[in-house]
């Protein structure tokens, strides 16, 4: 039998359109398809809407995978090193109102639960210091790996900040060039194929009628084919979530030499939260909140105030700022017959943890392993896909839900309205109830793949002061005390071995 699947045609730019072109035409290589060809029609009247500067540490998966240089973030992208988030004043403020969600395991996590023992002693002091070298690694602005290993190797695990606009050029040069992907730059003015029926072609404005087998909606917020074609609705989680609005800002360095940070700050306010992420060349500095419980104005008097405290920042040009609007939710449905969407079209929240480029990842690495070669069976690929993905945008939902839930912040009628019970997932209050006698440890999670392990709990709800109601019993172990130990002495070697982030990007971009 021949194969049916010969033209992927993905409707958009940006990270998503060109991140999901380049997974599905690497996938085809690595197969030896040289039949199946992968196209990108890319608008050249509409702007690219960045989804964010920080990433997850799939991202070094996703681009060796693809056959990407990773020195050319580094070069051309303004990126930094990214090992985690860093939350401060989630719980009201003060000093000590500050934590750390690393992206290393803590250590011995396949078989040791180091919270048990942390628990066990009290809870006292940092958990993530406790449980990871990464934690001081991070406190001190050291790179993650060493001048000399290879490209993605890492002595601790990263991802990367990076400017998003850079990245999807780079991603186009590298789909074009080193993949053969055909781009092609026009406005889609219609959709041939009734909506109950496959998506035949889509015609451009140019005259051209571009055919298809499959057709990929990475056309943003708008969702040309999955949200106006065929009419598959977004589920409003607004009230769970209830940030709908951003404002961004790109602030140069009072001086070019200022370190860099290893994680991307959060810092809650009154009704929203400010992040702060590092690049090589300026900060990334922006305000989300909910417009439901506070002014526009009030939200950039808050944001001006953060960067003018500032003094490693030089004076920001407000009228520069953007404001951006965003309903969160996802679709019903992300595959709907020959269509399917990744990126802002699929769905948004907001970007607290940074799960954006990591949703369009996992998408796009779905689409391209599981192909469908025939029609026949595209149907059932399609709802494996709707229910993995489906369950990953609730688990999402979840998890970011946690931040707010376990705050004791009582300072507004945002936070309020947050801890209330009544806003919560029921996954979620389940979990917390749970979690009063047992932590939360990989061995309850329900699949493998999960997109913020088990870990990332634990490094919320204890960073957060979360403790049990029954504090578990946990009579020192050999393997315990071992781990312990482990972490005491990795941390003094990383910290004696690794430079900090600046002076190792410096060398990178040298070579």
């Amino acid at each position: 039998m021949t194969d049916w699947m010969h033209t992927v045609v993905v409707v958009g730019g940006g990270t998503a359109g060109w991140l999901t072109a380049c997974a599905v035409a690497a996938e085809r290589r690595a197969a030896g398809d040289i039949r199946t060809a992968v196209v990108l029609i890319e608008s050249p009247d509409i702007p690219t809407i960045g989804v964010g500067e920080g990433t997850w540490p799939s991202l070094r998966t996703t681009l060796r995978r693809i056959g990407f240089d990773e020195g050319l973030l580094f070069r051309e992208a303004d990126a930094s090193f990214k090992q985690g988030t860093c939350f401060l004043a989630w719980n009201g403020g003060g000093d000590a109102d500050r934590y750390y969600h690393p992206f290393s395991l803590p250590t011995g996590y396949a078989t040791t639960n180091l919270a048990q023992a942390w628990l066990a002693n009290g809870g006292v002091g940092d958990f993530a210091g406790f449980v990871t070298p990464q934690s001081a690694v991070i406190d001190r602005g050291l790179a993650p790996k060493q001048a000399g290993m290879p490209d993605y190797a890492f002595a601790v695990n990263y991802a990367y900040h990076l400017d998003a606009g850079r990245f999807a050029d780079l991603l186009r040069i590298h789909a074009v060039d080193r993949l053969g992907v055909r781009h092609v730059r026009a406005n889609v003015t219609r959709i041939e194929g009734a909506p109950d029926t496959d998506i035949e072609a889509v015609i451009l404005d140019t005259g051209v009628r571009e055919a298809g087998d499959l057709f990929i909606d990475c056309t943003g917020h708008r969702a040309l084919l999955l949200g106006e074609h065929y009419r598959v609705p977004l589920l409003p989680v607004d009230d769970v979530l209830f940030n709908d609005s951003a404002i961004a800002a790109q602030v140069p360095y009072a001086d070019v030499q200022s370190p860099i940070p290893s994680a991307t700050n959060s810092t809650a306010t009154p009704a929203g939260w400010i992040w702060d992420i590092a690049l090589q060349s300026r900060r990334g500095i922006g305000h989300v909140y909910a417009s439901s419980f506070t002014s526009d104005d009030e939200a950039r008097r808050i944001l001006a105030g953060y960067i003018g405290s500032d003094p490693t920042l030089r004076d920001s040009d407000a009228a520069d700022w953007r404001t951006l609007r965003f309903q969160p939710g996802y679709r019903a449905r992300f595959w709907e017959r020959n269509c399917v969407a990744v990126g802002l079209s699929a769905g948004f929240i907001e970007p607290l943890e940074a799960s954006a480029i990591a949703l369009i990842e996992q998408s796009a690495a779905l689409i391209a392993q599981q192909l469908p070669r025939e029609r026949v069976i595209m149907d059932a690929v399609a709802k494996q896909f709707n229910d993995k993905l489906t369950y990953h945008w609730q688990r999402i939902i979840e998890f970011l839900k946690l931040h707010y839930a376990v705050s004791r912040r009582d300072d507004s009628e945002y936070w309020r309205a947050h801890r209330s019970r009544g806003s919560w997932p029921d996954s979620l209050a389940d979990k917390l109830l749970l979690w009063r006698q047992q932590t939360p440890y990989h061995r309850d999670a329900p699949m493998l793949d999960e997109l913020f392990p088990s870990a990332s709990y634990q490094y919320v709800l204890y960073g957060m002061g979360f403790r049990p109601q029954y504090m578990p019993n946990c009579a020192e172990t050999v393997e315990l005390e071992q781990a312990t130990q482990d972490v005491k002495k990795q941390s003094r070697r990383l910290v004696s071995g690794l430079i900090p982030n600046r002076s190792l990007i410096q060398e990178l971009v040298g070579r």
